[in-house]
């Protein structure tokens, strides 16, 4: 097996829906695991929550996610953004259209100085998302 990088996010009980909105963007498979199914006590109240999302999408993409765990502080970060790059404009066009749908545009996707159009935006659940769509080589 290879090894890869991927983003993890950790959300605050809504892991099932953010990675369903991704799912719905990004396509492929995924597979949701919940503490419920791990054995979690059902008193401990997150037996429907996540413990552990798996998409894989069919161009590649890995995206992992979990709600945090009853008694486990949840702080959101403002230092970590998903990129999606490449050249594949209309693939990239569509994510950012769905990205951005209910989300806050930081940075219009258009044309910038270093000649590829780029766009920053922060989605629905509060993750920052940059998308370059470089010309063609």
């Amino acid at each position: 097996m290879t090894s890869r990088l991927n983003p993890y996010i950790s959300f605050a009980g809504d892991a099932r829906a953010a990675m369903e909105f991704y799912h719905d963007v990004f396509g492929g498979r995924l597979d949701l695991n919940t503490y419920g199914e791990a054995g979690a006590p059902a008193e401990a109240g997150n037996a429907d929550n996540i413990m552990h999302a798996l998409l894989e999408s069919d161009n590649g993409f890995t995206l992992m996610a979990s709600d945090v765990p009853p008694g486990m502080e949840h702080n959101p970060g403002t230092n970590i953004s998903v990129s999606l790059s490449g050249d594949d404009t209309d693939l990239l066009r569509g994510y950012w259209a769905k990205l951005t749908d209910s989300g806050t545009v930081s940075v219009p996707l258009e044309k910038q100085m270093w000649g590829d159009e780029f766009g920053a935006c922060t989605d629905r659940f509060g993750i920052s998302w940059m998308v370059n769509i470089g010309a063609p080589r």
